[in-house]
């Protein structure tokens, strides 16, 4: 056998092939949903996986209000802002964010388990949160995944 043969295979920015995903993040637990999504990003979920190269899927966050934080995380999980003034310091907990922009706590999930470069923004850049169950992206046909499996 020739094992020369066998050469390694790395996916190219045109080669790659997208594809829309639904998640519906009611009841699942923003963690686990999280890191799920950011793989799905990644593109680590497919066989032609390159880590330098943007070949994960489009992913669609409905439901974002409805996701779920355990035990005493609602009044205890502080998400920090800073103005970049003296004293300019600010925080919130996830309890406040959820009642008023429950979208930024799935993004800032998210965000973080993605790589901190310019391959990471344009990942992040492939993820769409969206309150309610109503989506505009009914022309891209996605399907629908369930984190569940």
């Amino acid at each position: 056998m020739d094992t020369l043969s066998y050469k390694t295979k790395s996916a190219k920015k045109e080669e790659v092939e997208k594809e829309w995903f639904v998640i519906d993040a009611t009841n699942q637990t923003l963690g686990r949903m999280g890191s799920k999504i950011a793989q799905i990003l990644r593109g680590k979920h497919k066989p032609s996986f390159t880590p330098h190269v943007d070949c994960g899927d489009y992913v669609i966050v409905i439901n974002a209000e409805k996701v779920r934080l355990t035990g005493n995380k609602l009044d205890q999980k502080v998400y920090l802002r800073y103005s970049g003034y003296p004293g300019g310091q600010k925080s919130k907990t996830a309890r406040q964010i959820l009642e008023k922009h429950p979208i930024r706590i799935v993004e800032h999930s998210v965000k973080g388990m993605l790589p901190k470069n310019r391959l990471g923004a344009a990942i992040y850049r492939n993820l769409f949160v969206y309150e309610g169950s109503e989506h505009p992206h009914e022309a891209q046909k996605p399907q629908e995944l369930k984190l569940d499996k």
